[in-house]
């Protein structure tokens, strides 16, 4: 698919569908090097901190590219247009540690502009983002009791903030 560069005062997205209706593909590590993994995700945020555009993504410390996030400084979010559900569900439900899910889903890594983990071909929407901050998630935080359910196994994300340093992608995503 054919995308264009996207200022990111004019990416046009509704945050909180792209998030849970849509999903997102998580990308960390080097393509160059073939080090790298992908997996879906569909907790996060979009929005400003510390005077720059972020990307907000949570990973468990028990999924194969939480070893990708922490070894390499960048990370890409590609969108799936609808009819490729089917691949987001697989990168979703099988582990890099056990083949190669991202050739299973059909997609084609691609390289990026700006960070080294890659894009993918089919993407409509790419962010690359830069990492800037992690930390882990602490239980003891949570004001809500009712999150803690979303731990059973009791295995807290911990959460990275990536400046957004590049976003491509088809008109739609364009503000006008």
């Amino acid at each position: 698919m054919k995308l264009e560069a996207i200022p990111i005062d004019r990416l046009l997205v509704r945050a909180h569908s792209l998030w849970a209706d849509r999903w997102l593909i998580l990308a960390a590590g080097d393509l160059a090097a073939g080090e790298y993994n992908a997996m879906t995700v569909a907790w996060g945020s979009l929005g400003c901190m510390w005077n720059f555009p972020f990307a907000q993504v949570v990973v468990r410390p028990t999924r194969h590219t939480y070893g990708f996030m922490e070894r390499f400084p960048g990370f890409t979010l590609s969108v799936l247009p609808e009819p490729l559900r089917e691949a987001a569900r697989i990168l979703g439900t099988r582990s890099g540690r056990d083949g190669d899910k991202i050739a299973a889903a059909g997609l084609t890594p691609v390289p990026s502009e700006r960070v080294a983990a890659p894009a993918f071909a089919e993407a409509e929407l790419v962010l690359e983002c830069r990492t800037l901050y992690s930390q882990d998630m602490d239980p003891a935080r949570f004001l809500d009791p009712s999150i803690e359910e979303r731990y059973p196994e009791k295995d807290y994300h911990r959460v990275y903030f990536g400046e957004i340093v590049a976003a491509r992608g088809t008109a739609t995503w364009n503000a006008p």
